[in-house]
């Protein structure tokens, strides 16, 4: 294998890798998924002395210090048993529920089983200590570091913020790989792939990142929710690698720590990895620590040189905040300083992570990237201008699409209320069935159809999963992409803050058992599902209204159809993707139905709107 070859060669100079795990709150990401992550990537098929694993928690909990302490003690028995047995995937809860028990060797058998004994009695521990929400006492006074939070009054007060600041005073690692807690590793080679790329004597000192294909695990056949972004992940990033390379995705990226912390490209820059290998601290590990409480604090950036950096002149540091994607506009940022990126999707995935499994956390987890998105096109980090003369125009113009993906929302609303209005009233928007010009219209709608569907199916996905592709684009872009213009547009005004909110990763057991089955998860109530809904029964009502029209004019040479046919052939085809909000609204009695108040509310607002547009 290549990456075998190149690293033996390089085999003294392989840098130090610093591992960032990030999470937010141990109540929406229980800390045993953060555990497994940890493991996952101190399982790495990499020199134990290069890696140092990092975990930033924002949420500055107690209970998540705990499970890493669980971890640690466990990690004395996972990782030589990863090493003895190859284990593929590293992450032990996906390992032990995917693996099947060895029966060839009686001593390996009773070892597998020890090992999935003592996670298994870790994870108890760490989820009835959750649980309780507490640490208890008796655990408390067995480390040193409970100590800290006797001082922390809320979780935006605390000391242990990780920062990229503080792992340069402690390893200092050339490659910064940054992974969410929810992102396990998946491919123990990983760091292999990537330095074979940041190694290349010929390109590999222009690349700043890689970014890994972000995949998951608990996706159902049919990818009910379209998590997976199939096309946009297999073909258009893949594409960008040719114009500079794609952005940065926030997760499963291999950074090179230079041009992360701000470093212009040079086309004299060269790497010698030898020099930079050697990334071993000096100083004692206890004056570190008390060394990086200091950088770690909370109150660091305040008043000094970095924070003024950092809050005032964005454009000197590698690293962008302020906004809800920081990861897209920290990756224009970069490209803008003369470096490139890579894509990279090896056969076995690098990482596998967990899509949400009920409709409201896929709609609220799209609304913040396009709030994120729409505010970065609308900022002075606009990618048609802030990489004017710095970047390539197309990669300027590739960014644009995703910039703009809540604007979707305007023609997409059109589409689905206009023409179904306009039928009720007996105004014609399209040209006749009998009409040369219905040819151009046909034609676009199904050769589009016809390419979006070979698309999906060439990249792998099944024919209900292009269905459901297509029922999540007019989901999205009716609800989570209006309001995210609603609200973008609100706080360009100043009448409203734009807020990151953590998709949560609880999982409810019944909820689970029914995305299992492919059942769309309503079960809420929310301003998003009452436009679903209300949009959902205006096509049904203009069905209805369709089929009047066509039976009263059975004795009249069929001229409504012909006047209307492209019109009712749009809401019967709106009315058919919206099957499943009819399902929830009216036959199904399980806990994810739709709200009664939600259907009740979707009922007047039709009404009225039928009603005022009749008369």
């Amino acid at each position: 294998m290549i990456h075998n070859l190149i690293l033996k060669r390089f085999e003294k100079e392989l840098p130090g890798i610093d591992i960032f795990v990030c999470t937010a709150d141990p109540l929406l990401e229980p800390p045993s998924i953060v555990v497994n992550t940890v493991l996952s990537v101190m399982a790495y098929d990499y020199p134990p002395k290069k890696l140092s694993i990092y975990l930033s928690d924002d949420g500055g909990s107690d209970l998540t210090f705990y499970a890493m302490l669980e971890a640690a003690n466990f990690s004395k028995t996972w990782l030589p048993f990863c090493k003895k047995f190859r284990v593929e995937p590293t992450s032990p809860e996906a390992y032990f529920r995917t693996a099947s028990e060895p029966l060839s060797d009686a001593v390996n058998v009773k070892d597998w089983l020890s090992v999935k004994k003592l996670y298994e009695e870790m994870k108890m521990r760490i989820e009835a200590t959750i649980k309780l929400n507490r640490i208890p006492d008796h655990i408390r006074k067995q480390h040193k570091g409970f100590r800290e939070w006797d001082f922390v009054l809320s979780k935006h007060d605390h000391q242990t913020i990780l920062q990229i600041r503080v792992s340069s005073r402690i390893s200092n690692g050339p490659i910064i790989l940054n992974v969410d807690c929810d992102m396990y590793s998946n491919n123990s080679k990983a760091i292999k792939y990537s330095l074979c790329l940041f190694m290349d004597e010929k390109k590999g000192d222009e690349i700043a990142y890689i970014q890994f294909l972000q995949s998951f695990d608990n996706l159902t056949k049919n990818e009910i929710y379209a998590s997976s972004f199939r096309v946009l992940q297999q073909l258009e990033l893949h594409g960008l690698d040719a114009i500079g390379g794609p952005c940065y995705n926030g997760s499963g990226c291999f950074h090179r720590r230079e041009a992360l912390c701000g470093k212009k490209y040079d086309k004299n820059y060269n790497v010698d990895w030898k020099k930079v290998s050697d990334t071993e601290a000096d100083e004692s590990a206890s004056f570190l620590e008390e060394t990086c409480k200091v950088l770690a604090s909370c109150t660091f950036e305040h008043n000094t040189t970095w924070g003024k950096e950092v809050h005032f002149v964005h454009s000197y540091m590698g690293l962008i905040y302020g906004f809800l994607v920081e990861d897209i506009i920290t990756g224009l940022n970069i490209q803008c300083k003369g470096w490139k990126s890579m894509y990279l999707s090896p056969e076995r995935d690098g990482f596998l992570g967990v899509a949400p499994i009920t409709l409201l956390q896929t709609l609220v987890q799209h609304k913040r990237w396009m709030d994120g998105h729409l505010q970065v096109f609308l900022s002075r980090y606009c990618p048609l201008l802030y990489g004017y003369k710095k970047i390539p125009l197309k990669l300027r113009l590739a960014y644009c699409p995703y910039n703009l993906w809540a604007a979707n929302c305007l023609p997409t609303l059109y589409i689905v209320v206009v023409p179904c209005l306009c039928l009720l009233k007996g105004i014609s928007l399209f040209p006749k069935i009998s009409s040369p010009w219905v040819f151009p219209f046909a034609y676009v709608a199904f050769v589009h159809r016809a390419y979006s569907l070979n698309e999906f199916l060439w990249c792998g996905g099944t024919f209900r999963g292009w269905c459901n592709d297509q029922r999540m684009w007019l989901f999205n872009r009716t609800t989570a992409y209006f309001f995210a213009l609603f609200e973008t547009i609100l706080n360009l005004l100043g009448y409203s803050q734009l807020n990151f909110v953590v998709t949560a990763k609880v999982v409810d057991k019944e909820a689970l058992k029914r995305y299992d089955e492919e059942l769309i998860e309503f079960g809420a109530t929310s301003p998003m599902f009452d436009i679903l809904a209300t949009l959902a029964m205006l096509n049904l009502f203009g069905s209805f209204g369709a089929l009047k029209k066509v039976i009263l004019d059975v004795d009249e040479d069929l001229q409504g159809l012909d006047k209307f046919g492209l019109q009712i052939l749009l809401c019967f085809v709106l009315v058919i993707i919206n099957l499943p909000v009819y399902q929830a609204l009216f036959f199904r009695n399980d806990n994810g139905k739709m709200p009664n108040s939600v259907t009740y509310k979707s009922i007047i607002f039709v009404m009225l709107a039928c009603t005022a547009t009749m008369y």
